[in-house]
């Protein structure tokens, strides 16, 4: 049984001359560390708004991945399909237009999303979400399993080479 008054490992101990300083401790989405699989919490909604890569994997487990995603205006995440992979993607900022279908030449699945919408993308769907507003689209998507290594960082979308 898991002794809550002790933490976790040393990464976590307050006492311990490693400890992550203020900043790290309250905004940890900022540094380049994926904190899976290790037990993690935080306030997903300041780290979405915070977040200024591409993408980056917050979490990664065996079965889960968390990532936060920043779309620029009149960019999108780029058409994409995952053969064993569902996806979930919530909006935390801005907005646009998400477009799904079986074959990549007939997207006829589009809706149009905003802060606070989710998108559910099952495994073996094309996607794309255009950023369709005035201001970057700030979102967090989860995969399951894991679609990206452990640690990724992708700080512009040139940077997520398929």
């Amino acid at each position: 049984m898991y002794n809550y008054n002790r933490p976790y490992n040393n990464r976590y101990n307050p006492g311990d001359s490693r400890r992550k300083s203020y900043y790290q401790d309250r905004y940890p989405y900022r540094g380049s560390q994926d904190h899976g699989p290790d037990p993690f919490v935080t306030n997903i909604n300041e780290a979405a708004l915070h977040n200024n890569t591409f993408r980056t994997a917050l979490w990664t487990g065996e079965y889960l991945q968390l990532t936060l995603m920043s779309i620029d205006v009149c960019d999108d995440i780029g058409l994409e399909m995952h053969s064993d992979v569902d996806q979930f993607l919530r909006l935390e900022q801005g907005q646009g237009l998400v477009m799904m279908g079986e074959d990549k030449n007939n997207l006829c699945y589009q809706k149009r999303v905003a802060k606070d919408y989710v998108i559910f993308v099952p495994a073996g769907i094309w996607h794309n979400l255009i950023n369709t507003g005035n201001v970057p689209i700030k979102l967090y998507s989860i995969y399951a399993p894991p679609n990206h290594p452990h640690g990724t960082i992708h700080v512009t979308k040139e940077d997520d080479i398929h």
